[in-house]
């Protein structure tokens, strides 16, 4: 089985993906500051700062990895100064995926929607068109969402310098079976007060994003493919143009999303990487599913 090396593997993400591999029998290789309370079956946990390239190399190179998975980030501008979330995301990006390139490793990295500028902007504004794509311009204003541009830019550079294929994933907001936090905004939720959300009441749960990363290790990509990934329909339970409409008082010029749908376009996914969204808040809220238990 494939060698996979996993950063930020004792995250929510992270730990959800170092799980689906091991349970498939893969080698892992699962990376963050610290190594987790508990062990697990066919994975190598190491401690390790990213930030650091001379470290992250030397552990790179030592696990020969077939591919690399780059999970771990600062994920909230909000938490941290921004210049913090900036460094710590642009340096990890690079020094790990410089990195996976130079073992001819296949690239998976985790992007976001946050780089189209919506999610933190301070003045709640809208793209010029809805759904949004992977041709959508990013215009972020935020350190986290500029440091997803920049990362997918050092993805594109390390596909060209050492013919490696790399996708980055842009995912929504993720979820996580059995948790409450989506039924809490639909119960809560008042058009007349309601801020906009940035990502249009959209999300992925966490089960959907694991195959989609599995999808891009197995896809044949020829240098660096940006994919939108999210659940099909938003977790109101609304319709999302005429909710956006209540809630900013405007839509865009275009607008082409019906009914509960996203406001991401992920056809791109499906293409590239034959990956469609099982899962929706509709399924995911009431589910008992234990994660991942070494962490």
């Amino acid at each position: 089985m494939p060698t996979i090396l996993v950063t930020g593997a004792c995250g929510g993400v992270g730990s959800w993906t170092v799980e689906q591999f091991a349970r498939e029998g893969h080698d892992v290789v699962g990376v963050d500051l610290e190594t987790p309370s508990g062990t697990r079956e066919n994975v190598d946990f190491k401690a390790a700062d990213l930030t650091d390239y001379g470290e992250t190399r030397q552990l790179v190179e030592a696990a020969e990895p077939d591919a690399v998975v780059h999970l771990a980030a600062i994920p909230n501008p909000e938490d941290h100064a921004g210049s913090r979330v900036f460094e710590t995301n642009v340096t990890s990006t690079y020094n790990v995926l410089d990195a996976a390139g130079a073992v001819d490793a296949r690239i998976v990295q985790a992007s976001s929607e946050s780089l189209y500028g919506t999610v933190f902007s301070e003045d709640d504004w809208l793209p010029d068109a809805l759904p949004i794509d992977e041709e959508t311009p990013t215009e972020p204003e935020d350190p986290y969402g500029l440091s997803k541009v920049v990362g997918e830019d050092v993805a594109a550079r390390v596909a060209r310098r050492h013919g490696v294929g790399a996708v980055s994933l842009r995912s929504s907001w993720v979820t996580y079976p059995g948790e409450t936090r989506t039924r809490e905004a639909r119960e809560g939720f008042d058009p007349e007060t309601a801020a906009l959300s940035g990502n249009g009441w959209s999300h992925i749960d966490v089960r959907d994003l694991v195959r989609a990363i599995e999808a891009a290790i197995d896809a044949e990509i020829d240098g660096h493919e940006p994919v939108l990934v999210a659940a099909a329909e938003n977790f109101l339970g609304r319709d999302t143009a005429a909710t956006i409409e209540a809630v900013h008082g405007d839509l865009p010029a275009t607008c082409a999303v019906k009914g509960t749908e996203s406001i991401f376009d992920c056809s791109k996914a499906a293409r590239v990487l034959g990956w469609e969204p099982d899962r929706s808040w509709r399924d995911a809220e009431d589910a008992s599913v234990a994660g991942p238990a070494f962490v």
